[in-house]
C-alpha cells in the first residue's frame, strides 16, 4: 500500500544517513558508534515525530511508557553529536523519494516564500548572528529566517534554505533553490513562482539558464520598479514582451544592441551572468501582463510562460495558486508546531526546523492517499482535517518503525471537514510578531 511504501522511504532516507554519519557529526569516526538507547536510527525519526509536549513525555510516548526509554538528558547529549547538516540531508533524501508519487503534467508548479522564526536563547547559547533587535521585545529575541519551495501539486515542501535573521537574503536564497532544484525526470518542465519580493533579474536569467519557467509578481507601472520608464501600452490592461539589456558598466561607449531597454545593475546588486565593470551584456525578453484584479486595483506578472498555453486568464488563476505556500506556512508554524522549540542553541533550533519540515511532508504525502467519496448531495468537497492528520501520522511514524502500525487510513478517512475555497480575508498589511514561548508555559 503507498502509505507503508512512505514510512519505507523514510526508513531508507534514516539508513542513509545512518550509512553516511560521518560527514553530519562533530567528532567523525567517534560520534554514533557505541551502542545505547538512542543510536542515530532512532534519534532521527524521534525528532521528526516530536510534538510540543516536554522533552521528557515526548520520549515517554515515543518508546510506548516503557520505564526503560532514554532520559530528557541522555537525548540533549546525543542530539548535541549530530549537526543541522544531518536532519538537512534527511528532508532532502527523504523529499526527493517521494517524487515517485508525483502526478503526471508537462508542468510542475513550485511557490516560493520566507517567514521568520523566533526563538529564546542568550548570546552564550546562539550566535549572535541570530540577535535581532526590532523592538518587539523589550530584551530582544533570537530568529532565522526560512525560505522554502513548495510543490502546489503534491503540498509538500521540495527545498528550504535557512538563514541567520542577521544575514537574510531572499534573493540568493531563490537563486541557490532555482540552481540545485533537481529537473524531473519525466521531463515536466518546472515554473517557479514567487511575489515580489523574490522579483529580479538575476532571478529571472537563473530561471532562463536552467531552461525552466517562472512567474513573478511585479511592482505596478505606478512605482519606481522593474516596468518604470517602459513605453507601455495607453490601456490599463496589457500582455506584452520586453526586451531588458542587463549592463554592469556605466558608459555610452558600450556596444549593446539598440532594441531593448538598457538596465544597469549595479555593484551592490547580484548578477552573476555578467561581471561588475564589465564590458559584456545579458538579454533578457520576458513577458509583462497587467490585469484588473477588483474595479480600479491591478497588477503586474513578468513571466516566460508561453501565450499561447498561458494566456492571461491562465496567469492569473496560476498566479492565484501561489497562496497555497501561504496557508502552508500557518500550517507548518501553528499545526505542526515550528513556533514551539524544545531547544535554544541554534543548531538545535535548526534541528528541529528540518525535522518540522520533514514530519510537514510525511503528513502530506499520506492524507494525499486517503480516498474521499463526496456525495452529490453535499454542498461542499470534503479534505482530511489536517490537524488531526498530524497526531495520527506522527504515532503512524512511531508505530511502523516499531513494527506494530496502526490503521492510518480508516482514522483520517473518518476524521474530514468541508472544503471552502469561496472563503477570502483580508491580509495583514504589516507582519504579527508573536514572542516565542518560555519553556516553562510549554503543556507537560
Amino acid at each position: 500500500m503507498s502509505h507503508t511504501r512512505i514510512v519505507q522511504l523514510f526508513s531508507e532516507a534514516v539508513n542513509h544517513v545512518a550509512e553516511n554519519i560521518k560527514l553530519y557529526v562533530r567528532r567523525p569516526g567517534a560520534d554514533f558508534t557505541r551502542n545505547n538507547k538512542l543510536p542515530i536510527t532512532k534519534l532521527l525519526p524521534f525528532l521528526v515525530s516530536q510534538g510540543s509536549s516536554s522533552t521528557k513525555n515526548e520520549l515517554t510516548a515515543a518508546y510506548n511508557f516503557n520505564a526503560d526509554r532514554p532520559s530528557a538528558s541522555a537525548f540533549s547529549q546525543q542530539r548535541a553529536k549530530l549537526k543541522p547538516k544531518g536532519m538537512e540531508e534527511l528532508f532532502h533524501h527523504f523529499t526527493t523519494s517521494l517524487d515517485e508519487f508525483h502526478p503526471a503534467g508537462k508542468y510542475r508548479f513550485l511557490a516560493a516564500d520566507g517567514s521568520t522564526l523566533t526563538f529564546l536563547s542568550n548570546d552564550q547559547l546562539s550566535p549572535s548572528e541570530y540577535y535581532s533587535t526590532q523592538g518587539n521585545s523589550a530584551d530582544g529575541c533570537h530568529s532565522a529566517h526560512a525560505i522554502a519551495m513548495y510543490d502546489l501539486d503534491t503540498d509538500i515542501y521540495t527545498d528550504c534554505v535557512i538563514q541567520p535573521i542577521r544575514y537574510k537574503d531572499e534573493f540568493g536564497a531563490f537563486r541557490d533553490m532555482v540552481d540545485r532544484h533537481p529537473l524531473p525526470a519525466d521531463g515536466s518542465a518546472l515554473v517557479f513562482l514567487a511575489d515580489r519580493g523574490f522579483c529580479s533579474y538575476n532571478n529571472m536569467a537563473h530561471v532562463i539558464e536552467r531552461g525552466q519557467f517562472f512567474l513573478f509578481r511585479a511592482k505596478d507601472i505606478t512605482s519606481k520598479g522593474l516596468l518604470h520608464h517602459i513605453d507601455l501600452p495607453d490601456s490599463e490592461t496589457f500582455d506584452m514582451t520586453i526586451k531588458f539589456v542587463i549592463v554592469r558598466r556605466q558608459s555610452s561607449k558600450l556596444q549593446v544592441p539598440i532594441d531593448g531597454y538598457r538596465r544597469f545593475v549595479g555593484q551592490a546588486q547580484s548578477f552573476d551572468f555578467v561581471e561588475y565593470g564589465s564590458s559584456d551584456y545579458y538579454e533578457l525578453s520576458v513577458r509583462v501582463v497587467r490585469f484588473e484584479l477588483s474595479p480600479g486595483t491591478f497588477e503586474s506578472l513578468v513571466t516566460n510562460l508561453p501565450s499561447d498555453e498561458f494566456p492571461v486568464e491562465a496567469l492569473k488563476a496560476l498566479y492565484h495558486r501561489r497562496w497555497g505556500i501561504e496557508t502552508s506556512f500557518r500550517s507548518l508554524k501553528y499545526t505542526i508546531g515550528l513556533t514551539k522549540f524544545h531547544a535554544s542553541k541554534a543548531d538545535f533550533v535548526l534541528q528541529e526546523i528540518w525535522a518540522r519540515l520533514i514530519a510537514y511532508n510525511f503528513t502530506e504525502a499520506i492524507t494525499h492517499f486517503v480516498s474521499i467519496k463526496n456525495k452529490p448531495k453535499n454542498i461542499h468537497g470534503y479534505k482530511v482535517n489536517f490537524s488531526f492528520a498530524v497526531h495520527v501520522c506522527r504515532q503512524f511514524l512511531r508505530s511502523s518503525l516499531a513494527g506494530n502500525p496502526i490503521d492510518v487510513i480508516s482514522l483520517l478517512s473518518r476524521e474530514l471537514i468541508p472544503i471552502r475555497d469561496e472563503r477570502s480575508y483580508p491580509r495583514l498589511q504589516t507582519a504579527h510578531f508573536r514572542k516565542p514561548a518560555y519553556f516553562i508555559y510549554r503543556p507537560s
